[in-house]
């Protein structure tokens, strides 16, 4: 059973920046298509951003594009995520997600694991 624990989330005005971090323990993250996915109140969750188990393909939401990144590093076997620009409307909790699949992951079906949640609140 892979834990996937996610931190970094916080309250931030508008235009602001925050780095979310996912760590597994277990198998590598590179083992794994991983992904973010956020679901905010009242809403479904929906896929943020992805990055294959090569790391040579990422995927994002077009709502993110340009403004979030999502990385990794094999060594800390953590997946990162770096949300610049941030608006109210990105307030959300933010799951990271991880599948046992070749390229990347978009859809909620085709995770296996996934993280606890952080909560992120953006103020305007």
């Amino acid at each position: 059973q892979e834990q996937l624990a996610d931190s970094g989330g916080g309250l931030v005005q508008a235009g602001g920046s925050l780095r979310l971090s996912c760590a597994a323990s277990g198998r590598t993250v590179s083992s794994y298509a991983m992904g973010w996915f956020r679901q905010a109140p009242g809403k479904e969750r929906e896929f943020v951003a992805a990055i294959s188990w090569s790391g040579l393909s990422t995927r994002y939401a077009e709502s993110v594009k340009g403004r979030f990144t999502i990385s990794r590093d094999s060594a800390k076997n953590t997946v990162y995520l770096q949300m610049n620009s941030l608006k109210p409307e990105d307030t959300a909790v933010y799951y990271c997600a991880a599948a046992v699949t070749i390229g990347t992951v978009t859809r909620r079906d085709q995770i296996n694991y996934w993280g606890q949640g952080t909560q992120v609140t953006v103020s305007s």
